[in-house]
C-alpha cells in the first residue's frame, strides 16, 4: 500500500491468517448450507442428539439469520483480508455480532447450554476465533497493510 510515499510489504503471516480465516469460515458455511438443505440427516451426522435437534428446530428464525450473517460474514472477511482490504475489519465485526446474537440466545435466552451438552465449548472457540480475526484485521489496518 502506498501512503505518504511509503510502501508496506505484505507480511507472510497475513497469508497464513487469511487462509486460516478462509478455511475456518468455509466450514461454517458448509455446516450452515448442509443444515439448511439436508436437515436432520446432517445434524445427526455431526453428532447431535435428538434433544439437540429438537432444540435446533425450535430456535427462532432470527437465530438462523444471525448464524448466516456470522458464517458468511466470516467468509467474506477472510476473502477481504487476503485481498488486503480495510473492509475486512468491519465485516469481521458483523460476523462476530452474528455469532454473539446466537450465543446470547443459546446461553441466556434458552436452555442451549444444557441441550448442547459437551458441544457447548465449541461456541467459545468460535467466538474466540471471531475476536482474533477482528483484532488481526484491525492491527493490519493500523499498520497500513490493508488498504
Amino acid at each position: 500500500m502506498s501512503g505518504l510515499g511509503q510502501t508496506f510489504k505484505t507480511p507472510w503471516h497475513l497469508w497464513v491468517v487469511g487462509v486460516v480465516a478462509l478455511l475456518w469460515n468455509s466450514f461454517g458455511c458448509v455446516d450452515y448450507t448442509m443444515t439448511q438443505t439436508q436437515g436432520d440427516a446432517w445434524l445427526t451426522s455431526m453428532g447431535m442428539t435428538e434433544a439437540a435437534i429438537t432444540y435446533f428446530h425450535e430456535m427462532p428464525a432470527w437465530t438462523h439469520a444471525a448464524w448466516a450473517i456470522g458464517v458468511w460474514g466470516g467468509l467474506l472477511g477472510g476473502i477481504l483480508l487476503l485481498l488486503r482490504r480495510k473492509w475486512a475489519t468491519p465485516v469481521f465485526v458483523v460476523s462476530f455480532l452474528g455469532w454473539l446474537a446466537g450465543a446470547i440466545y443459546a446461553f441466556g435466552l434458552s436452555n442451549g447450554l444444557e441441550t448442547m451438552g459437551s458441544m457447548w465449548p465449541m461456541q467459545i472457540v468460535i467466538g474466540s476465533a471471531c475476536v482474533f480475526f477482528i483484532w488481526y484485521a484491525w492491527t493490519m489496518g493500523k499498520r497500513g497493510v490493508l488498504r
